[in-house]
Parts: structure tokens; sequence; C-alpha cells
């Protein structure tokens, strides 16, 4: 549930606004996605000429290789300088979700960082943090009783950001192994949907982070008013 300063947990950490780590991670998801949406540009442009009388120009394929490795490079950029900010923010909020409850949070700290350094651990752990924030996090209803909060917007993005770096690494396998236009030409397609995939993802993860913020903003419910005297 949710708590005013005087009834906090004893021994909770004070409630911290993340608002403007919020932002910030708002903002470079945004351009992160913008730069997905690029690079699935550069994907419809080589697959296009695969398939084309262009693909005895080599020139043109050059081209279109060069454009691509620009994209793949602005998304490492960009992946590492949001992933920076994302986890900053994340860390802040699961710290915040022990105001709200101190008992839902079975994952210390600690795995608000390391759960996304655990090689294939971080499938499931980060969402598993998540989830406990999310709960821990629900306001409280109008009557005080306690409010399940759909999870909803947490789901839907980590659902898609699992499938894009699955499908991405198998693009990426392909695209290593084809020795055929029409190889190379399917491998692109499959990177193209990791794009497409990872694009949207990005987009839900902006409606995780402001649904989440607000939900750890301060509610407090006013005082009755004293009894009239006669």
């Amino acid at each position: 549930m949710s708590y005013g300063p005087a009834d906090r947990p004893v021994g909770g950490p004070a409630l911290r606004s993340v608002s403007g780590l919020a932002a910030a991670v708002s903002v470079l998801l945004g351009v992160a996605a913008a730069v997905d949406v690029f690079a699935l540009w550069a994907d419809a442009g080589l697959y296009s000429h695969l398939g084309t009388a262009l693909a005895d120009r080599t020139d043109q394929l050059a081209h279109d290789a060069h454009v691509l490795d620009v994209a793949g490079k602005a998304q490492i950029g960009a992946v590492l300088v949001t992933g920076v900010v994302f986890i900053a923010w994340f860390y802040r909020v699961r710290v915040n979700a022990e105001y709200f409850s101190q008992d839902i949070c079975t994952m210390a700290r600690g795995w608000a960082i390391g759960s996304w350094l655990v090689p294939v651990g971080n499938l499931w752990l980060p969402y598993r943090v998540a989830s406990e924030i999310w709960q821990a996090s629900a306001q409280t209803a109008p009557d005080g009783s306690w409010r399940t909060v759909p999870k909803t917007p947490l789901t839907a993005w980590w659902t898609l950001t699992v499938a894009s770096a699955v499908i991405a690494r198998a693009g990426s396998s392909l695209s290593n192994s084809s020795n055929t236009l029409d190889g190379l030409r399917h491998a692109v397609a499959v990177i193209a949907l990791g794009d497409l995939l990872n694009a949207v993802a990005a987009i839900l993860a902006i409606v995780f982070v402001r649904r989440l913020t607000r939900m750890q903003q301060p509610h407090h419910t006013p005082a009755p008013a004293p009894a009239a005297t006669a």
C-alpha cells in the first residue's frame, strides 16, 4: 500500500522523486526508437536491392551495407547510453518500492543492476525485479483496500524486448552463414523484423517507465475537516 510521510514503514527509505530520471529515460528511449526506425529503413533498402537487377551492382550493395553498418553502430550507442540512465532509474524505483512495501520485494536492491548482467538469466531476472517493484508500488483504492494494477505495460515491453533480442541474434547468425543472395536477403528480412520489434519495445518501455513513475508519486489524503462545534 502507499503511505504518507507520517505512516510509512518504520526503517524504510524515504520516497524520492524519479521524475527527472524518468523524463531523461523517456527521451533517450524515443531516440533509440528513432534509430531503430533508421535501421529498419536501411534494412529495407538492402533487402530491396538484393531482390532486383541492382544485385549485380556491387557499388550500390556496398553503399547499402555501409548505411546498415552506420545504423548498427548508432543502435549500439543508443543502447549503451539509454541503458545506463535506465538502470539508474530502475535502481531508484526499486529503492522507492520499499517505501510502499518491504515484504513484496524479495530480491535485494542490487539485483536492480545485477540482473541485467547475468548471462541467460537476464532474459527473465530483470522482469522479476520489475514485477516486484510494480506490485509494491501499486496504489491503494479510495477505500483503503489493496488494488492490483495490471502489469500489461511491463509484460508487453519485456515480451517484445526478449523477442527482438532473440530475432536479432538469429538474423545475425543467418547473415554470417549466408553464401547466396537469397540467403542474405532472408537474413536481412529477419534482422529487419528484429529492428521493428525493438522500436516498438522502446515505445512500450516509455509507457512502462511513465506509468511506474506515476505510481510512485506520493499521494496524500487530505485530513478530515474538524467537526463544527455548537
